[in-house]
């Protein structure tokens, strides 16, 4: 099992869970963007820097990741792809996505998307606030991921 990030919208506090969990777990985690990005000094944690453009790194995750890998997105397309491969998507609100859910949520987004008739969340006033209680389910779905794995 390895974790792949989103990396380009994934915020800072999430990828400080992740990199917490990656030291304690030990388990590898590669975080993909079209931007450089810092990250601390590890073994277990490597970057792959895409050219910039639309879906780019979302397509390189695709690629990559292998069935029980969990993929951090908000994206749910990307998700619906990862899922389709065997794998998991969490959310940085701590949602997982997984084959027994994936449909009706990309169904609903879809369906919304199409209301708006196309138009971005952001013109409706973007996501809501990143709160501590977010931060909480996140790091709680991912540790309850991480722990089927433990042997």
């Amino acid at each position: 099992m390895k974790i792949w990030v989103d990396a380009d919208a994934c915020p800072k506090v999430i990828k400080e869970i992740l990199y917490r969990a990656v030291g304690r777990t030990g388990i590898h985690m590669t975080l993909v963007a079209n931007q450089y990005l810092t990250v601390p000094p590890s073994p277990l944690i490597s970057v792959i820097q895409v050219p910039a453009g639309f879906d780019v790194a979302d397509h390189k995750i695709v690629e990559l990741c292998t069935a029980d890998d969990l993929i951090i997105t908000a994206d749910i397309p990307l998700a619906a792809l990862v899922v389709a491969k065997g794998a998991c998507a969490l959310n940085p609100r701590g949602e997982l996505y997984d084959a027994g859910n994936i449909g009706p949520i990309l169904s609903m987004r879809d369906f919304m998307d199409a209301m708006r008739g196309g138009v971005l969340d952001q013109a409706a006033g973007g996501p809501r606030p990143f709160a501590a209680a977010a931060r909480e389910k996140f790091a709680n779905a991912l540790d309850r991921y991480i722990q089927r794995f433990k042997v």
